[in-house]
């Protein structure tokens, strides 16, 4: 397969320095994972950032042999393990492929040199990631204070938001997955869908969850 080339996989790298693109192109390697694939491990060493050229990964972080909190998705144009860039000696979190994926693997300490040399880029890409943080505190907020309702909620709000309206996110998702996602059991996940359904806030319609009544949805997550 023919590696593309940084500027090839994503604009954000376009206004660097010729000299900068070639020695980030030097620096990456394009590798592809399969529907299912583990990316990386929660706790391995962390010698690479990685840029989601194509395809959906789900980012979790694992707590104890059987418990696991998905943290978010990953899209198309997205960094994963952008933190190990400042001096994060392994990943924080595990990372699994949803669909078949591509992935950009760029050595950290050459993306963390380019970024001192190159303000307005380290701006772009840190302002970029940092968008990471409401989503973070919002799973603070569901562990700390959330019933049931307003866990499934808010994890229902987030796989419908815009940011991935164009990828039918539940078409990946098992039911189990969601739960990770509310910090709830399956069962209770199952419970909680039908009663939405039964209120009129959503429609199942296989493994996709159509929601009816955003508002009402907001309303719950807002009263935890």
């Amino acid at each position: 397969m023919e590696l593309n080339s940084i500027e090839q996989i994503s604009g954000c790298f376009n206004n660097l320095p010729k000299n900068d693109l070639i020695f980030l192109n030097e620096r990456k390697i394009q590798v592809s994972y399969l529907k299912g694939e583990t990316i990386f491990k929660q706790g391995a060493f962390a010698p690479h950032v990685l840029f989601v050229n194509s395809g959906l990964a789900m980012v979790y972080l694992q707590l104890g042999k059987s418990k696991q909190i998905n943290i978010h998705l990953a899209k198309q144009g997205d960094f994963i393990a952008f933190s190990s860039v400042f001096n994060k000696k392994t990943y924080q979190y595990s990372a699994i492929s949803l669909s078949d994926s591509t992935f950009c693997m760029i050595e950290k300490e050459a993306l963390k040199e380019v970024l001192i040399r190159n303000t307005d880029f380290s701006m772009q890409l840190t302002s970029k990631n940092n968008m990471n943080e409401s989503r973070y505190i919002d799973i603070i907020k569901n562990l700390s204070y959330k019933q049931m309702r307003g866990k499934l909620a808010s994890a229902i709000l987030y796989l419908t938001s815009d940011e991935l309206k164009d990828y039918n996110v539940f078409n990946f998702l098992t039911r189990q997955n969601i739960a990770d996602f509310a910090s709830i059991t399956v069962e209770s996940t199952v419970k909680f869908l039908k009663e939405f359904e039964k209120d009129g806030l959503i429609i199942l319609k296989g493994k996709e969850i159509i929601i009816k009544n955003k508002q009402e949805l907001k309303d719950i997550d807002l009263r935890g």
